[in-house]
């Protein structure tokens, strides 16, 4: 077999796409010398599966090259299983792993500076804040110690601190320790399923920082990014920034960049974001994802009924949950199929993005764990290999466009293996 290198060269020549690269991505010189890697990950997922035509064909594509994918996105860069979430490594991790799509959550800070960070307040639980004495202090709640009756507690925000302030902090893995006495041991409470190997003082990015990091990675990368909902404690309008104005601010910070709206995926969970960008900067809107998530089937049952509402206002992407999607059935309910909701969307002619993949850490203890991206069908969830089970069912009977990870190299190896080439920009307007 010709190597990766042989091949992405042949192509440079022939002005072809990778193998298996799909229509989006192609070989450019500048990217002759970066290799795709996926790791042990995928092939350990394999070995996990029960024998079958599915985990055949994923054998099958063992030692065939990987490439660039657009249906692989980077979930908070792509990185998180091992990689502080939001941060360069995470990025750069999420681009080694070939995701053709990278993700920054877009939070303000107090001077209405654009950051990447998942909620405006978790800086207690994603960053050394609270070992910075000098910000610790301007925290929304500082914190505070357990005692006999009362677990620690802080909440910090990226609006309590200013854009330069927010870019000395460390990022960290999400956790904390409920029991801690002192801000050093609330520092901890990592899942047991992720490492701290790379813990180790996590590069946070501006959106600005993040826009030029993932437009310097070889092979042409696109962006996803989210507008996150203020929560509670950060009422808006936020001393006189409305949601608005912060919408609006989302958007221009591409153009001062000249990035082709065709490259980018925004996202909202707040639909009268998407209404706003619908209805004043309509190109950026058209490749909107409205992302939704129902827990119960009274929510998710009402939650179809509003599909042909928003199709109707111009959205073409809904992003729902993975446990929104998949459902029991099949002899015995044992095996996983789309859910009624899935066919509702997929019948109303929207596209799907879903989220989140390898957030879950092992099958087997999903159900007593009470783990969320599981839930609909923790009752015949039991080992490993499922996950590419699922993900079939997601890919190749949904027929989903794109899947959020935090460990790309999955969904990498997974696009590959079936060529699927993920959302094509430009394509819905």
């Amino acid at each position: 077999m010709k190597s990766f290198v042989t091949l992405a060269l042949a192509a440079a020549v022939a002005g072809t796409p990778i193998p298996g690269n799909g229509n989006n991505y192609h070989w450019h010189p500048e990217t002759q010398d970066y290799l795709v890697s996926v790791g042990p990950r995928p092939y350990y997922i394999i070995n996990n599966m029960t024998d079958g035509p599915l985990k055949k064909k994923l054998q099958s594509c063992e030692n065939k090259p990987v490439s660039i994918t657009g249906f692989s996105i980077g979930h908070r860069g792509g990185g998180t299983l091992q990689f502080p979430e939001e941060t360069r490594q995470s990025q750069d991790a999420g681009a080694r792993m070939g995701a053709g799509i990278l993700e920054c959550d877009v939070s303000f800070t107090n001077d209405r500076g654009l950051v990447c960070r998942h909620s405006l307040c978790d800086l207690h639980t994603t960053t050394d804040i609270l070992v910075r004495p000098e910000l610790a202090k301007k925290c929304t709640v500082p914190f505070t110690p357990a005692n006999a009756t009362a677990p620690a507690k802080a909440l910090c925000c990226t609006s309590d601190i200013t854009t330069a302030e927010y870019s000395t902090l460390c990022g960290k893995q999400d956790g904390f320790n409920a029991s801690a006495k002192t801000p050093q041991d609330y520092q901890h409470g990592t899942p047991d399923w992720r490492t701290e190997l790379y813990d180790t003082c996590g590069k946070v990015l501006t959106l600005n920082e993040y826009i030029d990091l993932v437009n310097s990675y070889p092979g042409h990368r696109n962006f996803t990014p989210e507008l996150k909902t203020p929560p509670p404690e950060v009422p808006m309008p936020f001393h006189g920034y409305t949601q608005e104005q912060y919408a609006q601010d989302f958007v221009d910070a591409w153009v001062k960049k000249n990035i082709s709206f065709d490259r980018i995926w925004p996202q909202s969970f707040l639909y009268s974001d998407i209404l706003f960008w619908l209805k004043y900067d309509n190109k950026f809107a058209q490749q909107a994802v409205y992302l939704v998530e129902f827990d119960t089937p009274e929510d998710i049952a009402a939650g179809a009924k509003n599909i042909t509402v928003a199709a109707a206002a111009g959205v073409n992407i809904i992003g729902p949950s993975i446990p929104m999607l998949l459902s029991p059935g099949g002899p015995d309910n044992k095996n996983i199929v789309p859910s009624a909701y899935a066919k509702a969307v997929k019948a109303a002619g929207l596209d799907i993005i879903a989220w989140t993949f390898e957030r879950s850490g092992p099958l087997a203890t999903v159900k007593s764990r009470g783990e969320y991206y599981f839930e609909s069908i923790a009752n015949i969830t039991h080992y490993d290999g499922q996950y590419y089970e699922a993900l079939d069912v997601l890919a190749n009977q949904i027929g989903i466009k794109g899947l959020f990870s935090d460990w790309s190299a999955t969904v990498t190896y997974f696009a590959n293996c079936f060529d699927l080439k993920g959302p094509v920009g430009g394509s819905y307007h």
